[in-house]
């Protein structure tokens, strides 16, 4: 007899395998593997007392506490469809998804019960609001519930085609579109990350990457089906994480680029005892070689560059290591990890097509569209075939993101399809000129756009984020970027910021800062 694909096999396996072992570390609280299934099973029987029935549709709004981990294993085990919610999201947002997704039930952490407070009167599908933490008038208690549940539940049959979680994109210019992801999407990308990670029980994983975020990448049930730890982060601040690592002896960790700066930017005293060998997995933007090289070089850690997309559960591509990288330089070795890479075991086919639809050639320069097929595809936008149908037109998933294939077939993001400029005719990615002011000695963070020119049609401007105590001015970051780039890929003009404008997933929204065009033209 077939068993359907799904994740909830993992915990049927470490459940029998590893009860005793070191399950969770939330704070204060540990938790064995036998421990966590069991809260998992009584907050599965409270949900079904709730009237939680197979298909509906339980939401949350948390950091990375154990509330939530549990979430994606009594969720599921009684049909019902997880839609992990962007904390970072405004109140309207959170209203927004939770009336689309048609929830049931809002769970949520501590810092965010104000907030659904404020919108409760327009959540009129919502049955039970439930504070995973620092309940308060109106909030049942998840603790209390847990604790006083028999975890006697009715399991229903369970089909790997079935929704297993609704992933809300975090929508810039609009409306987050709800991410069908099923129980073999799920369950797929968890065999095709561990054929190429490989992972034991021995394994203490460090959540930096956030679990709402395509369910932490799938690690919410990639690290118990090796029967590691999972060790909680509430927020991700460079201290924490380095203690963490320290005290906890974290040995992995998934980040985008954007936190492995702030870690590798960090004060010296932070990283005092970290040990070396921390594995990271990096993924959400194209890395700078810069990163690579500062987090391989002065943390002693080992990056490994996935990609893909929420809407591909989420990985697609892993910048395989092959024996010939090892011979190359440092710098050499960082510019190949900086590549996307090749197709994982699991996830199917992929393909870099130009507008007609035919594959690009792999010389490392024709830049195509990056498109997909095969099983960790989504199923499509929650109620919306429109967006669906656009997704998919010709049979395969279009991802937007530009890319060229290098000979040995290694794919190379070059930029979003949205985010190439244009600039007399020659196309220039803003991947390739941030890459390289990143290895300028004072610039932390850099975020490349195009902007209206009279004679050009557009040229690139860059916004540049200067390290703490460091100092360079436009003509100095000039002169950095001739010595690298081809003449018309350098910036025509250098605007310093204190910060760059993010996603709630932590992007760089480059469309605010094209917004600030007319500004520009009046200096």
């Amino acid at each position: 007899m077939e068993l359907p694909l799904t994740p909830l096999e993992f915990a049927r396996r470490s459940r029998a395998l590893y009860p005793q072992r070191e399950a969770v570390v939330d704070g204060a609280r540990r938790l064995t593997y036998e421990a966590f299934f069991q809260r998992c099973d009584r907050w599965a029987s409270r949900l079904q007392q709730f009237g939680v029935r197979p298909g509906d549709r339980v939401a949350y709004i948390a950091p990375n506490i154990s509330g939530l981990l549990e979430a994606f294993y009594a969720v599921p085990q009684i049909g019902a469809v997880l839609v992990p919610i962007n904390y970072r999201l405004t109140a309207g947002d959170f209203e927004y998804i939770v009336n689309h997704s048609g929830a049931r039930v809002v769970c949520a952490a501590a810092e965010h019960l104000a907030a659904l407070d404020g919108i409760r009167a327009s959540l009129p599908n919502v049955r039970q609001f439930v504070a995973l933490d620092g309940a308060r008038e109106g909030w049942l208690d998840y603790d209390d519930l847990v604790e006083q549940s028999t975890g006697q539940y009715e399991r229903p049959e369970i089909a790997e085609g079935d929704l297993l979680t609704i992933n809300y994109t975090s929508g810039t210019t609009a409306r987050p579109k709800g991410v069908m992801m099923t129980h073999r999407n799920a369950y797929m990308n968890v065999l095709g990350t561990l054929a190429h990670v490989h992972m034991t029980a021995a394994e203490r994983y460090l959540w930096t990457l956030p679990m709402f975020h395509c369910n932490g990448w799938t690690f919410v049930w990639i690290v118990t089906a090796v029967g590691g730890a999972h060790l909680c982060l509430r927020r991700v601040e460079p201290d924490q994480v380095f203690a963490l690592c320290r005290d906890e002896r974290a040995t992995m960790l998934c980040a985008a680029p954007t936190v492995l700066i702030r870690l590798a930017n960090a004060p010296e005293e932070l990283r005092h005892g970290v040990r070396p060998g921390i594995r990271v997995l990096t993924a959400g933007a194209p890395p700078a070689a810069a990163t690579i090289s500062r987090i391989e070089g002065d943390l002693g850690w080992e990056i490994l560059h996935v990609y893909g997309l929420t809407e591909t559960s989420p990985f697609i591509t892993v910048c395989e290591p092959r024996p010939e990288h090892a011979g190359l330089s440092a710098e050499a070795r960082a510019a190949v990890k900086a590549r996307q890479g090749v197709e994982l075991f699991s996830s199917g086919e992929l393909r870099v097509v130009d507008g007609a639809g035919r594959e690009v050639p792999h010389d490392g320069l024709t830049v195509g569209e990056i498109v997909v097929r095969g099983n960790v595809v989504m199923k499509g936008y929650f109620n919306d075939p429109e967006a669906t149908a656009r997704a998919f037109a010709g049979g395969w998933f279009h991802t937007g993101d530009a890319a060229v294939v290098h000979a040995d077939g290694y794919v190379e993001i070059r930029d979003r399809i949205k985010d190439i400029i244009i600039s007399g005719g020659e196309n220039i990615s803003s991947v390739e000129v941030e890459a390289a002011l990143l290895r300028h000695p004072a610039v932390q963070e850099v975020a490349v756009v195009g902007l209206p020119d009279e004679q050009w049609g557009e040229t690139p401007h860059a916004f540049v984020v200067l390290k703490a105590g460091e100092a360079a001015g436009e003509a100095d970051l000039r002169d950095f970027a001739r010595g690298a780039l081809a003449h018309f890929k350098v910036p025509r003009a250098f605007h310093f910021v204190d910060d760059l404008p993010r996603t709630a997933t932590g992007k760089i929204q480059k469309y605010v800062l094209r917004g600030t065009h007319a500004a520009i033209a009046r200096q």
